[in-house]
Protein backbone atom coordinates (compact mmCIF):
# COMPACT_ATOMS: atom_id res chain seq x y z
CA UNK A 1 0.00 0.00 0.00
CA UNK A 2 1.46 3.27 -1.20
CA UNK A 3 1.36 6.01 1.05
CA UNK A 4 2.00 10.17 0.22
CA UNK A 5 6.04 9.89 1.99
CA UNK A 6 6.85 6.88 -0.18
CA UNK A 7 7.00 7.71 -3.57
CA UNK A 8 9.39 6.95 -6.77
CA UNK A 9 9.62 9.56 -9.43
CA UNK A 10 10.72 8.64 -13.05
CA UNK A 11 11.82 11.03 -15.53
CA UNK A 12 11.93 9.68 -19.73
CA UNK A 13 13.53 11.92 -21.88
CA UNK A 14 13.12 11.32 -25.41
CA UNK A 15 15.45 11.17 -27.87
CA UNK A 16 15.67 12.98 -31.22
CA UNK A 17 18.72 14.79 -31.81
CA UNK A 18 19.04 18.70 -31.49
CA UNK A 19 15.32 18.15 -30.63
CA UNK A 20 16.99 17.77 -27.20
CA UNK A 21 17.09 20.98 -26.94
CA UNK A 22 12.94 20.95 -25.82
CA UNK A 23 13.42 18.67 -22.82
CA UNK A 24 16.27 20.72 -21.48
CA UNK A 25 14.41 24.09 -21.89
CA UNK A 26 11.71 22.52 -19.86
CA UNK A 27 14.50 20.92 -17.21
CA UNK A 28 15.74 24.57 -16.91
CA UNK A 29 12.51 25.80 -16.67
CA UNK A 30 11.51 23.43 -13.65
CA UNK A 31 14.84 24.20 -11.83
CA UNK A 32 14.65 27.65 -12.51
CA UNK A 33 10.92 27.65 -10.56
CA UNK A 34 11.65 25.48 -7.66
CA UNK A 35 15.23 26.83 -7.27
CA UNK A 36 16.58 23.03 -7.31
CA UNK A 37 18.43 20.63 -9.36
CA UNK A 38 16.87 17.72 -11.56
CA UNK A 39 19.32 15.70 -9.68
CA UNK A 40 17.96 16.52 -6.44
CA UNK A 41 14.16 15.87 -7.07
CA UNK A 42 14.38 13.19 -9.27
CA UNK A 43 14.93 9.00 -8.66
CA UNK A 44 15.36 7.52 -11.56
CA UNK A 45 16.66 9.22 -14.81
CA UNK A 46 15.81 7.34 -18.30
CA UNK A 47 15.76 7.72 -22.17
CA UNK A 48 17.60 7.02 -25.09
CA UNK A 49 19.81 8.81 -27.27
CA UNK A 50 19.77 12.37 -27.09
CA UNK A 51 17.75 11.94 -23.65
CA UNK A 52 20.51 9.89 -22.47
CA UNK A 53 23.09 13.04 -22.93
CA UNK A 54 20.55 15.14 -20.85
CA UNK A 55 19.97 12.27 -18.51
CA UNK A 56 24.16 11.24 -17.63
CA UNK A 57 24.80 14.95 -17.75
CA UNK A 58 22.40 16.03 -15.36
CA UNK A 59 22.95 12.82 -12.76
CA UNK A 60 26.88 13.81 -13.27
CA UNK A 61 29.14 14.18 -9.78
CA UNK A 62 30.77 17.15 -9.41
CA UNK A 63 34.42 16.32 -8.83
CA UNK A 64 35.19 18.40 -6.16
CA UNK A 65 31.68 18.09 -4.32
CA UNK A 66 30.88 14.54 -4.70
CA UNK A 67 26.80 14.91 -3.39
CA UNK A 68 26.00 18.02 -5.76
CA UNK A 69 25.71 17.54 -9.38
CA UNK A 70 27.75 19.59 -11.96
CA UNK A 71 25.38 20.31 -14.31
CA UNK A 72 22.16 22.78 -14.37
CA UNK A 73 19.80 21.95 -17.37
CA UNK A 74 20.94 25.61 -18.76
CA UNK A 75 23.98 24.38 -19.26
CA UNK A 76 22.69 21.52 -21.30
CA UNK A 77 20.96 24.12 -23.63
CA UNK A 78 24.33 26.15 -24.17
CA UNK A 79 25.87 22.41 -24.44
CA UNK A 80 23.60 21.72 -27.81
CA UNK A 81 23.33 25.63 -28.90
CA UNK A 82 26.84 25.88 -28.93
CA UNK A 83 28.06 22.21 -30.15
CA UNK A 84 24.71 21.58 -32.14
CA UNK A 85 26.45 23.07 -35.29
CA UNK A 86 29.79 21.17 -34.49
CA UNK A 87 28.08 17.58 -34.26
CA UNK A 88 25.87 18.50 -36.82
CA UNK A 89 27.52 21.27 -39.40
CA UNK A 90 25.16 22.25 -42.62
CA UNK A 91 25.42 20.38 -46.08
CA UNK A 92 23.86 21.98 -48.76
CA UNK A 93 24.52 18.85 -50.85
CA UNK A 94 23.43 16.37 -48.35
CA UNK A 95 20.14 15.37 -50.78
CA UNK A 96 22.11 15.08 -54.03
CA UNK A 97 24.68 12.86 -51.67
CA UNK A 98 22.07 11.08 -49.89
CA UNK A 99 20.56 10.15 -53.99
CA UNK A 100 24.42 9.07 -54.93
CA UNK A 101 24.45 6.97 -51.93
CA UNK A 102 21.52 5.35 -52.24
CA UNK A 103 22.17 4.95 -56.60
CA UNK A 104 25.20 3.59 -55.27
CA UNK A 105 23.59 0.69 -52.90
CA UNK A 106 20.56 -0.09 -55.75
CA UNK A 107 23.11 -0.31 -58.79
CA UNK A 108 26.65 0.58 -58.95
CA UNK A 109 28.69 -0.48 -55.90
CA UNK A 110 31.76 1.85 -57.04
CA UNK A 111 33.99 1.12 -54.21
CA UNK A 112 34.83 4.84 -54.16
CA UNK A 113 31.39 6.05 -53.24
CA UNK A 114 31.53 2.79 -50.91
CA UNK A 115 34.04 4.37 -49.21
CA UNK A 116 32.68 7.56 -48.88
CA UNK A 117 29.52 6.93 -47.60
CA UNK A 118 30.21 3.78 -45.98
CA UNK A 119 30.84 4.79 -42.07
CA UNK A 120 27.26 6.80 -41.86
CA UNK A 121 26.80 10.79 -43.12
CA UNK A 122 28.54 12.52 -40.02
CA UNK A 123 31.71 12.62 -38.84
CA UNK A 124 31.39 10.59 -34.87
CA UNK A 125 34.68 12.16 -34.04
CA UNK A 126 32.68 15.72 -33.54
CA UNK A 127 30.35 14.08 -31.23
CA UNK A 128 32.81 12.15 -29.73
CA UNK A 129 34.35 15.29 -28.76
CA UNK A 130 31.53 17.32 -27.36
CA UNK A 131 30.86 14.10 -24.65
CA UNK A 132 34.58 13.84 -23.80
CA UNK A 133 34.29 17.63 -22.96
CA UNK A 134 30.72 16.84 -21.16
CA UNK A 135 31.42 14.01 -18.86
CA UNK A 136 35.18 13.37 -18.98
CA UNK A 137 35.72 10.33 -17.53
CA UNK A 138 32.87 10.01 -15.67
CA UNK A 139 31.40 6.39 -15.24
CA UNK A 140 27.95 5.11 -14.89
CA UNK A 141 28.20 4.25 -11.06
CA UNK A 142 29.21 8.19 -10.98
CA UNK A 143 25.89 9.04 -11.32
CA UNK A 144 23.46 10.85 -8.20
CA UNK A 145 20.51 9.18 -8.91
CA UNK A 146 19.58 5.65 -10.54
CA UNK A 147 20.89 6.59 -14.22
CA UNK A 148 19.27 4.29 -16.92
CA UNK A 149 20.81 4.37 -20.26
CA UNK A 150 19.36 2.19 -23.49
CA UNK A 151 21.66 1.10 -26.35
CA UNK A 152 20.44 -1.87 -28.68
CA UNK A 153 23.83 -4.40 -29.45
CA UNK A 154 23.72 -5.33 -32.88
CA UNK A 155 26.35 -8.11 -32.32
CA UNK A 156 24.81 -11.25 -30.64
CA UNK A 157 27.99 -13.03 -29.76
CA UNK A 158 27.93 -11.96 -26.06
CA UNK A 159 24.37 -13.42 -25.02
CA UNK A 160 24.49 -16.38 -22.97
CA UNK A 161 24.21 -20.07 -24.52
CA UNK A 162 22.03 -22.39 -22.42
CA UNK A 163 21.13 -25.62 -22.68
CA UNK A 164 16.97 -26.74 -22.60
CA UNK A 165 16.06 -29.72 -20.83
CA UNK A 166 16.46 -32.61 -22.90
CA UNK A 167 18.71 -30.56 -25.62
CA UNK A 168 21.46 -32.38 -26.56
CA UNK A 169 25.13 -31.02 -26.83
CA UNK A 170 25.53 -31.01 -30.47
CA UNK A 171 22.49 -29.09 -30.97
CA UNK A 172 22.68 -26.12 -33.21
CA UNK A 173 20.44 -23.94 -31.57
CA UNK A 174 20.68 -22.85 -27.63
CA UNK A 175 17.74 -20.77 -26.42
CA UNK A 176 17.51 -18.84 -23.13
CA UNK A 177 13.65 -17.77 -21.91
CA UNK A 178 12.89 -19.12 -25.55
CA UNK A 179 15.34 -16.50 -27.41
CA UNK A 180 18.19 -17.63 -29.58
CA UNK A 181 21.92 -17.37 -28.70
CA UNK A 182 22.51 -15.42 -31.09
CA UNK A 183 21.27 -11.89 -33.03
CA UNK A 184 21.18 -8.22 -31.99
CA UNK A 185 19.15 -7.41 -28.21
CA UNK A 186 18.17 -4.50 -26.37
CA UNK A 187 20.81 -3.47 -23.16
CA UNK A 188 19.90 -1.58 -20.57
CA UNK A 189 22.86 -0.31 -18.59
CA UNK A 190 21.70 0.53 -15.13
CA UNK A 191 23.01 2.18 -11.84
CA UNK A 192 19.72 1.48 -9.84
CA UNK A 193 19.63 3.31 -6.26
CA UNK A 194 16.47 2.72 -4.79
CA UNK A 195 17.47 -0.90 -3.51
CA UNK A 196 14.90 -2.87 -5.66
CA UNK A 197 15.20 -5.80 -6.64
CA UNK A 198 17.50 -7.11 -3.52
CA UNK A 199 21.44 -6.61 -4.45
CA UNK A 200 20.96 -3.96 -7.84
CA UNK A 201 23.33 -1.35 -6.43
CA UNK A 202 25.80 -3.86 -6.45
CA UNK A 203 25.38 -4.97 -10.21
CA UNK A 204 26.10 -1.54 -11.73
CA UNK A 205 28.25 -2.19 -15.11
CA UNK A 206 31.89 -0.70 -15.07
CA UNK A 207 31.59 1.33 -18.30
CA UNK A 208 31.89 5.20 -18.90
CA UNK A 209 29.10 7.50 -19.52
CA UNK A 210 31.32 8.35 -22.79
CA UNK A 211 30.96 4.98 -23.86
CA UNK A 212 27.29 4.83 -22.99
CA UNK A 213 25.84 7.74 -24.23
CA UNK A 214 28.31 7.19 -27.72
CA UNK A 215 26.38 4.04 -28.09
CA UNK A 216 22.96 5.17 -27.14
CA UNK A 217 22.90 8.09 -29.75
CA UNK A 218 24.87 6.18 -32.59
CA UNK A 219 21.83 6.92 -34.79
CA UNK A 220 21.87 4.60 -38.09
CA UNK A 221 22.44 6.35 -41.10
CA UNK A 222 23.78 9.60 -39.24
CA UNK A 223 26.38 7.88 -36.98
CA UNK A 224 28.25 4.48 -37.23
CA UNK A 225 27.73 2.11 -34.36
CA UNK A 226 29.46 2.29 -30.88
CA UNK A 227 31.70 -0.37 -30.10
CA UNK A 228 32.88 -0.74 -26.25
CA UNK A 229 32.78 -2.60 -23.40
CA UNK A 230 31.51 -3.26 -19.87
CA UNK A 231 32.27 -5.17 -17.07
CA UNK A 232 30.03 -6.60 -14.77
CA UNK A 233 30.66 -7.45 -11.04
CA UNK A 234 28.94 -10.73 -11.57
CA UNK A 235 29.38 -13.82 -14.09
CA UNK A 236 29.02 -12.51 -16.67
CA UNK A 237 32.36 -10.23 -16.32
CA UNK A 238 34.02 -7.90 -19.00
CA UNK A 239 31.52 -8.00 -22.21
CA UNK A 240 32.13 -6.30 -25.66
CA UNK A 241 28.88 -4.57 -27.19
CA UNK A 242 28.16 -3.21 -30.60
CA UNK A 243 25.46 -0.32 -29.54
CA UNK A 244 22.98 1.92 -31.97
CA UNK A 245 20.54 4.18 -30.94
CA UNK A 246 18.69 3.00 -28.06
CA UNK A 247 15.31 4.67 -29.71
CA UNK A 248 15.72 1.31 -31.82
CA UNK A 249 13.49 -0.34 -29.06
CA UNK A 250 12.68 2.42 -26.30
CA UNK A 251 9.98 4.44 -25.32
CA UNK A 252 8.24 5.58 -22.32
CA UNK A 253 6.29 2.55 -22.48
CA UNK A 254 8.71 0.15 -23.17
CA UNK A 255 11.09 1.72 -20.42
CA UNK A 256 8.63 1.62 -17.83
CA UNK A 257 7.65 -2.49 -18.36
CA UNK A 258 11.54 -3.02 -19.18
CA UNK A 259 13.73 -1.37 -16.78
CA UNK A 260 11.65 0.91 -14.41
CA UNK A 261 8.73 -1.05 -12.99
CA UNK A 262 10.85 -3.98 -11.36
CA UNK A 263 13.47 -1.18 -9.68
CA UNK A 264 10.56 0.67 -7.31
CA UNK A 265 9.81 -0.83 -4.13
CA UNK A 266 6.72 -2.58 -3.03
CA UNK A 267 5.51 0.26 -0.96
CA UNK A 268 6.13 3.17 -2.83
CA UNK A 269 3.91 5.15 -5.89
CA UNK A 270 5.38 5.64 -9.05
CA UNK A 271 5.19 9.23 -10.49
CA UNK A 272 6.44 9.47 -14.29
CA UNK A 273 7.70 13.11 -15.83
CA UNK A 274 7.87 12.57 -19.73
CA UNK A 275 9.76 15.38 -21.30
CA UNK A 276 9.22 15.17 -25.06
CA UNK A 277 10.99 16.07 -28.63
CA UNK A 278 7.96 16.78 -30.05
CA UNK A 279 6.12 13.73 -32.15
CA UNK A 280 7.10 13.11 -36.05
CA UNK A 281 5.38 10.46 -36.91
CA UNK A 282 3.30 11.20 -40.65
CA UNK A 283 0.61 9.48 -41.42
CA UNK A 284 0.79 7.80 -45.12
CA UNK A 285 -2.31 6.90 -47.58
CA UNK A 286 -2.91 4.22 -49.64
CA UNK A 287 -1.95 5.45 -52.51
CA UNK A 288 1.48 6.29 -51.91
CA UNK A 289 2.32 3.08 -49.74
CA UNK A 290 1.63 1.05 -52.50
CA UNK A 291 3.50 3.26 -54.91
CA UNK A 292 6.89 3.10 -52.87
CA UNK A 293 7.50 -0.52 -53.32
CA UNK A 294 10.05 -2.74 -51.54
CA UNK A 295 12.78 -0.14 -51.30
CA UNK A 296 10.58 3.20 -51.43
CA UNK A 297 9.35 2.46 -47.83
CA UNK A 298 12.83 2.69 -46.39
CA UNK A 299 14.01 6.00 -48.70
CA UNK A 300 14.98 9.16 -47.01
CA UNK A 301 13.04 11.13 -50.19
CA UNK A 302 9.95 9.50 -48.71
CA UNK A 303 11.15 10.73 -45.02
CA UNK A 304 11.46 6.95 -44.56
CA UNK A 305 7.88 6.00 -43.79
CA UNK A 306 8.66 2.07 -42.66
CA UNK A 307 11.51 3.10 -40.16
CA UNK A 308 8.64 6.21 -38.71
CA UNK A 309 6.14 3.51 -37.96
CA UNK A 310 8.99 0.88 -36.67
CA UNK A 311 9.88 4.25 -34.10
CA UNK A 312 6.43 4.89 -33.56
CA UNK A 313 4.68 1.23 -33.19
CA UNK A 314 5.09 -0.45 -30.10
CA UNK A 315 4.91 3.14 -28.38
CA UNK A 316 0.75 3.37 -29.94
CA UNK A 317 0.47 -0.22 -29.14
CA UNK A 318 1.28 0.63 -25.34
CA UNK A 319 0.48 3.81 -24.49
CA UNK A 320 -3.40 3.62 -23.88
CA UNK A 321 -2.77 0.34 -21.52
CA UNK A 322 0.38 2.09 -19.60
CA UNK A 323 -1.41 5.36 -19.42
CA UNK A 324 -4.37 3.50 -17.73
CA UNK A 325 -2.13 2.24 -15.42
CA UNK A 326 -0.39 5.19 -14.49
CA UNK A 327 -3.19 7.17 -14.09
CA UNK A 328 -2.88 10.41 -12.56
CA UNK A 329 0.89 9.99 -12.12
CA UNK A 330 1.42 10.48 -15.67
CA UNK A 331 2.46 13.59 -16.61
CA UNK A 332 3.15 13.93 -20.12
CA UNK A 333 4.85 17.31 -22.12
CA UNK A 334 4.95 16.20 -25.59
CA UNK A 335 3.12 17.48 -28.86
CA UNK A 336 3.06 16.86 -32.73
CA UNK A 337 5.61 18.84 -35.13
CA UNK A 338 3.86 17.31 -38.79
CA UNK A 339 0.77 20.02 -37.53
CA UNK A 340 2.86 23.02 -37.70
CA UNK A 341 4.40 22.74 -40.55
CA UNK A 342 3.42 24.53 -42.76
CA UNK A 343 4.06 27.56 -40.23
CA UNK A 344 7.60 28.96 -41.47
CA UNK A 345 8.07 29.79 -38.12
CA UNK A 346 7.93 26.30 -36.83
CA UNK A 347 10.58 23.86 -35.65
CA UNK A 348 12.33 21.49 -37.93
CA UNK A 349 10.93 17.64 -37.50
CA UNK A 350 14.65 16.89 -38.37
CA UNK A 351 16.89 15.75 -35.41
CA UNK A 352 20.09 17.73 -37.26
CA UNK A 353 18.84 20.68 -37.58
CA UNK A 354 21.00 22.92 -35.96
CA UNK A 355 20.66 26.53 -37.87
CA UNK A 356 20.25 29.51 -35.41
CA UNK A 357 16.86 29.82 -37.04
CA UNK A 358 15.74 26.34 -35.96
CA UNK A 359 17.76 26.52 -32.16
CA UNK A 360 15.04 29.80 -31.79
CA UNK A 361 11.83 27.84 -32.91
CA UNK A 362 12.86 25.05 -30.62
CA UNK A 363 12.85 27.08 -27.90
CA UNK A 364 9.43 28.45 -28.49
CA UNK A 365 7.82 25.08 -28.82
CA UNK A 366 9.55 24.05 -25.59
CA UNK A 367 7.74 27.36 -24.29
CA UNK A 368 4.14 26.34 -25.88
CA UNK A 369 4.43 23.13 -24.34
CA UNK A 370 4.76 24.23 -21.03
CA UNK A 371 2.18 26.95 -21.76
CA UNK A 372 -0.39 24.66 -23.16
CA UNK A 373 -0.11 22.46 -19.97
CA UNK A 374 0.51 25.84 -17.82
CA UNK A 375 -1.64 23.46 -14.54
CA UNK A 376 0.32 20.55 -15.58
CA UNK A 377 3.34 22.06 -14.98
CA UNK A 378 2.59 24.37 -11.73
CA UNK A 379 1.73 20.69 -10.59
CA UNK A 380 4.89 18.52 -11.31
CA UNK A 381 6.85 21.51 -9.69
CA UNK A 382 4.98 21.10 -6.19
CA UNK A 383 5.67 17.20 -6.63
CA UNK A 384 9.03 17.72 -7.44
CA UNK A 385 10.29 19.80 -4.38
CA UNK A 386 7.94 17.87 -2.25
CA UNK A 387 10.12 14.61 -3.52
CA UNK A 388 13.29 16.35 -2.42
CA UNK A 389 11.99 17.41 0.88
CA UNK A 390 10.41 13.94 1.55
CA UNK A 391 14.59 12.40 0.31
CA UNK A 392 16.16 14.71 2.39
CA UNK A 393 14.80 14.39 5.77
CA UNK A 394 14.81 9.71 4.88
CA UNK A 395 18.46 10.89 4.67
CA UNK A 396 18.04 12.58 8.14
CA UNK A 397 16.11 10.15 10.07
CA UNK A 398 18.62 7.74 8.55
CA UNK A 399 21.82 9.47 10.01
CA UNK A 400 20.03 9.96 13.06
CA UNK A 401 19.59 5.84 13.14
CA UNK A 402 23.29 5.56 12.47
CA UNK A 403 24.35 8.08 14.84
CA UNK A 404 22.34 6.29 17.71
CA UNK A 405 23.38 2.69 16.98
CA UNK A 406 27.45 4.22 17.28
CA UNK A 407 26.45 5.80 20.84
CA UNK A 408 24.49 2.54 21.54
CA UNK A 409 27.42 0.79 20.59
CA UNK A 410 30.20 3.11 22.14
CA UNK A 411 27.85 3.30 25.70
CA UNK A 412 27.97 -1.23 25.56
CA UNK A 413 32.06 -0.57 25.02
CA UNK A 414 32.10 1.64 28.05
CA UNK A 415 30.17 -0.91 30.20
CA UNK A 416 32.19 -3.64 29.08
CA UNK A 417 35.33 -1.35 30.10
Amino acid sequence: MSTDNKKTIALFNYGGGMRGLVPAHIMSRLEENTGLRMADMVDVFTGPSTGSILNAAITRRHPDHPYRPLYKARHLVKFYEREGINIFPQDDFREFRGIIHDFNNRTLNFKKLNAIFRHGHYDPAHLGKALKALFGDARLSDSLSSLIIPTYNIDGEQLDVVKEEGESDNSPAHTKNNFMDKGGHAVWLKNIKTGEPAGTINRTPDVTLYDAVMASCAAPTYFPCHHFKATYPDARGEQLFTGIDGVIFDNPCISYLGAIRRHVPQDHELTMLILGTGYTNRSVTKEDWNSYGSLGVVDPVNDLPLINIFFHASESALMDSFAEEMGDNLYIFNKSMITQEDDPESASTQIDDASPENLKRLRYFAESLMEENRGKFEEICHILVNNRDRKTEGKRQNNLKKNAKKYLRFLSGKKSD
